[in-house]
C-alpha cells in the first residue's frame, strides 16, 4: 500500500513551497465566536449532529482555536527561518493584497517579535558600518496602517489579537526556541507590540472622530483592553469620556489625567421607550446596529421599524449576515431594501453566503445567495488570470478507492466549478473509463445536478479522462495556458505514462494541481506527472473547501501557477510576493 506523501519531503521543502502551503492548506480562521470541536487539529462547529458524529473530539470554547493558531504560526516561523526577506514581503503582501484578517494578525505578531530590528553592524574598528534591516517596523506598519474605507487595515480586535496570540504559552515557547525572547523570562515575548499599540491609540486620541467611530462600531471594550495591556497613558480626559471609562486614583496618588469630573458617555438602555421613540433615538444619534441591539427593552426585540431606522448603518457584510432576520421581518419585500440587499450580496468576496442560505426559507433568496458564492469564485479566477486565455481541465477520480470520499469531492466541486468560464472549462470523470461531463449552465445548481449520478467504482487510469476529453473535441489554442486539476487520491498508473498521454494528444500543460481526497491510501501519479513535465505543482486538501473564505484564496493561488518558472511550487504567486514593496510606518492616508 502506498503511504501518504507531501509533494516534497518536509526536509526538502523550501520557503516558497512552505509559503504556498500556508495559503492552500491553512485554517482561514483562528478565532471563533461559538463553541466548537477540535477534530485532528481542525475546528468544526459543535452542533448536536457533529458532536454525535465525532465522539471523543476535544471541545473548544469560543475564542482562539489554539491548535490552528500554533500550526499557522509555526509555518510562518519556518518560512522566516529559511528566508527572512520572503517572510517580510509576505507580511506586507498579506496586509495589502488579502482580506484574511487572522493571517494579518499572525504575520504582524511574528514580525513584531522577530529579532531583526535595525541594529547597528560594526566593523573591525568598532565603528558603525551599516544598519541591519528593521523587519519589526513591518509589524508596526501592519498595526498602524490606516486608509479611510479600506478593508486592509486591522480593526481593534485585530490589534488586541496580536498580543493575545503572542501570549499563548505554545506560541511563546516557539518564539523562545527561535531565540526571539529572553529564555529565562517568564513573560511571553511581545516585541514592539506595546509601543505600536500605544502609537495606534495616540493617533485616535488626537483624532477623536476616529475614536468616536470605533466606539459607535462597538469596539469600546476592546479599546479599553488594548489600553490596559499596552500601559497607555492618555493625554486628555476626552479619551476616557468617549469610552465611558471611569478612572480611579493609583495608590501613589500620582495620576492627574482622568481624575477630574468626567462627562462619561454611557450607552443607556431604551427601557420605557416606545418603538417610535427608539427609532427617533437611532436616527438622531445615527446609532449603529451593534449600539442598539443590546439596549432594546425586554419584550420589544428587533422590529421592522427599528431595523429600517438602523438600515443606513449596516455594511454590505452586515446585510448578508442578517439575511434570515430581514426575511423573517418581511423587509426584503420592500423594493428599496431588496435593491440594497441584492447589491450587498453581489459584492461578496467569499462563499459564506452558502452557509447563510441554509437558514433562509425563500427559494429565490437562497438562489441569490448561492449565485453570490459562484460570483466570488468567478472573481477569484478572473483576478488571478487577468486577460490571459486560461483553460482548465478537471479530472475527477471515481474509482473504487474513492468510495466514501466521492461525496466530499462533489461538495468541493460544486463550490468551485461555477467559478470558471464555461467555454474554458473541461470536465471528465475516470476509473478505467473516461466520461466527459458538461453542466447545463454556469451555476452551482447545474454542477450539483451534473454530479448527482456520479458513483465510485472500478480501477484507476487518469489518462482515460484525458483521452475522453480529446475524443470529445477539446482542443487548447496554441497561445492559451492549460491548468490541469485532478480530484482524487493519486492512485493509478505511473505518472510518466500520464505525462506521455498529454504529449501524445498535443496538450501542453502549464500547471498541475491536486485536490487530495485520500482516506489513508495515497498514490503519486499526479506528482510523478508534474515532475516528468517539469511543471509547477499545487496540492490542496479537499477539507479546505469546507471553509467559505478559503475557496477564493485557493482558486487564486492555483490559477496564478501557469506563469511560473521551475518545479516544486515556485509559482507566479510567490514571485508576486517577492515583488511586494516592504511596508513602512507612515502617517494617516
Amino acid at each position: 500500500m502506498t503511504t501518504r506523501q507531501t509533494p516534497l519531503p518536509e526536509s526538502q521543502m523550501g520557503p516558497a513551497e512552505r509559503l504556498l502551503n500556508v495559503i492552500l492548506n491553512s485554517s482561514a480562521h483562528l478565532w471563533h465566536n461559538r463553541p466548537g470541536l477540535d477534530v485532528g487539529g481542525k475546528w468544526i462547529p459543535a452542533t448536536e449532529r457533529r458532536t454525535q458524529a465525532h465522539r471523543g473530539a476535544t471541545p473548544v470554547k469560543p475564542g482562539l482555536h489554539v491548535a490552528a493558531a500554533v500550526a499557522l504560526y509555526r509555518q510562518l516561523l519556518e518560512v522566516y527561518q529559511l528566508n527572512a526577506e520572503l517572510m517580510a514581503r509576505f507580511a506586507s503582501y498579506a496586509l495589502k493584497e488579502t482580506e484574511w484578517r487572522d493571517l494579518k494578525v499572525a504575520c504582524a505578531a511574528l514580525m513584531l517579535v522577530q529579532p531583526r530590528a535595525g541594529e547597528a553592524i560594526r566593523g573591525e574598528d568598532g565603528a558603525v558600518a551599516f544598519y541591519d534591516d528593521d523587519y519589526r517596523a513591518i509589524g508596526e506598519a501592519i498595526v498602524l496602517f490606516y486608509e479611510q474605507g479600506s478593508k486592509a487595515m486591522l480593526n481593534p480586535k485585530g490589534i488586541l489579537r496580536i498580543a493575545q496570540l503572542l501570549e499563548q504559552p505554545e506560541i511563546a515557547t516557539l518564539n523562545r526556541e527561535a531565540g526571539f525572547g529572553n529564555p529565562a523570562s517568564r513573560k511571553p515575548p511581545l516585541g514592539r507590540w506595546k509601543s505600536a499599540a500605544k502609537q495606534w491609540l495616540l493617533v485616535r486620541e488626537r483624532n477623536l472622530p476616529m475614536l468616536e467611530g470605533l466606539v459607535k462600531a462597538g469596539f469600546k471594550e476592546t479599546i479599553k483592553k488594548i489600553a490596559r495591556k499596552a500601559g497607555y497613558k492618555p493625554d486628555t480626559q476626552a479619551f476616557f469620556e468617549l469610552l465611558g471609562w471611569k478612572q480611579k486614583q493609583s495608590e501613589g496618588g500620582h495620576r492627574d489625567v482622568g481624575m477630574g469630573q468626567l462627562d462619561l458617555r454611557r450607552a443607556e438602555r431604551f427601557d420605557g421607550l416606545s418603538e417610535a421613540e427608539v427609532c427617533e433615538r437611532i436616527v438622531a444619534g445615527k446609532l449603529s446596529y451593534k449600539e442598539v441591539v443590546g439596549r432594546l427593552p425586554a419584550g420589544m426585540g428587533l422590529t421592522p421599524a427599528i431595523m429600517i431606522a438602523l438600515f443606513p448603518s449596516l455594511s454590505d457584510r452586515d446585510l448578508r449576515l442578517l439575511t434570515p432576520t430581514l426575511e423573517s421581518l418581511g423587509l426584503l419585500a420592500d423594493a428599496q431594501v431588496r435593491a440594497r440587499w441584492e447589491a450587498a450580496v453581489k459584492a461578496s468576496t467569499d462563499q459564506r453566503a452558502l452557509n447563510i442560505a441554509k437558514n433562509v426559507k425563500n427559494r429565490e433568496l437562497r438562489e441569490a445567495l448561492e449565485e453570490a458564492a459562484d460570483a466570488a469564485a468567478r472573481q477569484a479566477v478572473a483576478a488571478a488570470t487577468g486577460e490571459k486565455d486560461v483553460h482548465v481541465m478537471f479530472l475527477i477520480d471515481i474509482s473504487g478507492s474513492m468510495q466514501g470520499a466521492i461525496e466530499a469531492s462533489k461538495d468541493a466541486l460544486s463550490k468551485i466549478l461555477a467559478g470558471f468560464p464555461p467555454e474554458r472549462l473541461h470536465i471528465a470523470t475516470f476509473n478505467t473509463l473516461g466520461t466527459v461531463l458538461k453542466p447545463k449552465q454556469a451555476s452551482r445548481a447545474a454542477v450539483v445536478h451534473m454530479l448527482q449520478g456520479v458513483k465510485a467504482g472500478g480501477g484507476t487510469v487518469h489518462a482515460a479522462a484525458v483521452r475522453a476529453l480529446h475524443q470529445g473535441g477539446v482542443r487548447i489554442p496554441d497561445d492559451a495556458l492549460l491548468v490541469v486539476i485532478v480530484v482524487g487520491d493519486e492512485g493509478g498508473e505511473n505518472g510518466e505514462q500520464l505525462a506521455a498521454v498529454f504529449r501524445e494528444l498535443g496538450y501542453r500543460v502549464d500547471a498541475l494541481a491536486l485536490i487530495d481526497c485520500s482516506q489513508g491510501y495515497r498514490g503519486h501519479t499526479v506528482r510523478q506527472c508534474s515532475a516528468a513535465l517539469s511543471l509547477p505543482f499545487s496540492e490542496i486538501s479537499v477539507t479546505q473547501f469546507d471553509d467559505p473564505y478559503q475557496v477564493p484564496r485557493v482558486l487564486k493561488a492555483i490559477m496564478e501557477a501557469p506563469a511560473a518558472s521551475g518545479f516544486g511550487g515556485q509559482t507566479a504567486w510567490v514571485e508576486k510576493v517577492m515583488q511586494t514593496p516592504l511596508l513602512e510606518k507612515g502617517v494617516l492616508a
